[in-house]
């Protein structure tokens, strides 16, 4: 194997990884619009349960893990090769989200153990194979340092989450069953899935823009900063409730130093690649995402502090709608924009023994669709946090459709650079 072949990505696996994650959003999103009602103004029941799994791990876990074996030969410079224990890895995954989810739509706590353990499995299986890689791979340590505990947090959200639904049929434990929730929700959201976006962007928005790779030994800060936070808010929310608010700044303060770094990448870019379509809806798109993020942090600082119960339920709706689907889940989608053309060409690339493509890989996707998918979650997002928030059935409903139609285009763009591969170009 050539210096150069060691870092192609793997082709058939994230495709695996991206269908699985296509076909549970879907589901999520149609479920909203046959059942707009299904959320009834409350989250913590077990069919809406099901369908915060169907996005959390259905659609933004199964991406990171397909496009983790992108990004690792990519952007961190480790052999990621696919092999048979990797596709077993996705069998169990995908198997262990179905099972929970089921479990979980019929108030199952019981059998929701089982599938989680193969979720976990299938976790540990890439998040070793990531620690042992990455010893050797030539990125700044900081990067390592957010790569390597966001797969130690969503191990231990996993755990506790398995720890909580067992608590419900054994009682071992008297926590409050809402805030532990709300705890291990934290720990998978902000500890493993934005842990994991903010040490990539490191790596990805310098391949996006085009820039410079930053190399401050600084961007270890963004790392301590939301390990802290989650840390001390996950423990708030279980035991201490007066430490929610320094654990929401210990958060914030995270996000102010990453951002402060990605400003910093964005000041040294280099001429963008020719074959660029202008405007670049899936960049648009990532900052679209980020749009949610800041109000997402606003919104939950504030529901740190002591306010009227009658913004609470509201607020809360925009938090978690705005934080998991307006920043995570359409952040996913920005970043398949940019990522899936870049496999195509890789795909080609192996096809082809090793011949580069004769067409950029800018030039793969459909222009018109990446529009229109940014316009569908640009609209969809804030229908659908109102409705939730305001308990309006017609705007979740109207919201839940646009998204499910921008969750159709993504996987119709996807088709479409799948079959320009497949003509060789």
């Amino acid at each position: 194997m050539t210096a150069s072949s060691r870092f192609v990505p793997a082709t058939g696996l994230p495709l695996l990884y991206f269908a699985f994650a296509h076909f549970c959003l879907a589901l999520a999103f149609a479920a909203l619009v046959v059942s707009p009602g299904l959320p009834a103004g409350f989250f913590h029941h077990p069919r809406m349960v099901a369908l915060v799994h169907l996005v959390t791990l259905g659609w933004i876990t199964s991406s990171i893990l397909g496009a983790f074996y992108i990004v690792g030969p990519l952007a961190l410079r480790m052999p990621l090769p696919a092999r048979t224990s990797d596709r077993l890895a996705f069998a169990g995954y995908a198997g262990g989200v179905a099972g929970m989810v089921s479990h979980f739509w019929i108030g199952e706590y019981s059998g929701m153990a089982w599938s989680a353990g193969l979720v976990s499995s299938a976790v540990l299986h890439v998040a070793v194979r990531a620690w042992t890689g990455m010893v050797a791979a030539p990125i700044p340590w900081p990067v390592k340092l957010h790569v390597a505990l966001a797969f130690a947090n969503m191990l231990v959200a996993s755990v506790f989450g398995i720890t909580l639904g067992l608590n419900r049929i054994f009682g071992w434990f008297a926590w409050s069953a809402m805030s532990a929730a709300f705890a291990h929700a934290h720990l998978a959201a902000i500890g493993w899935a934005v842990m994991m976006v903010v040490g990539l962007s490191y790596r990805l928005i310098p391949m996006i823009v085009p820039a410079a790779m930053p190399t401050r030994t600084s961007m270890a800060y963004s790392a301590m900063l939301l390990e802290a936070g989650v840390i001390v808010l996950a423990i708030g929310l279980v035991r201490h409730r007066a430490a929610t608010l320094p654990g929401a700044i210990l958060i914030l303060a995270g996000f102010g130093s990453f951002l402060a770094h990605v400003r910093d990448i964005v000041k040294r870019k280099l001429p963008p690649p020719a074959a660029l379509p202008r405007p670049d809806w899936a960049t648009w798109q990532t900052h679209v995402a980020f749009g949610w993020l800041l109000l997402a942090a606003i919104t939950g600082l504030v529901l740190t502090l002591p306010i009227s119960l009658a913004w609470t339920v509201p607020l809360g709706w925009i938090y978690g709608t705005g934080g998991l689907v307006g920043f995570l889940a359409q952040i996913v989608v920005g970043i398949q924009g940019r990522l899936l053309p870049l496999h195509g060409w890789y795909r080609v690339l192996v096809t082809e023994g090793m011949k580069p493509p004769r067409r950029s890989a800018h030039a793969l996707g459909s222009h018109r669709l990446a529009r229109w998918i940014l316009l569908t979650w640009t609209f969809g997002v804030p229908l659908l946090a109102g409705g939730l928030a305001f308990t309006s059935l017609p705007l979740v409903r109207v919201g839940s459709a646009c998204l499910l139609a921008g969750v159709i285009l993504n996987a119709a763009q996807a088709t479409v650079i799948a079959t320009a591969e497949a003509h060789h170009w």
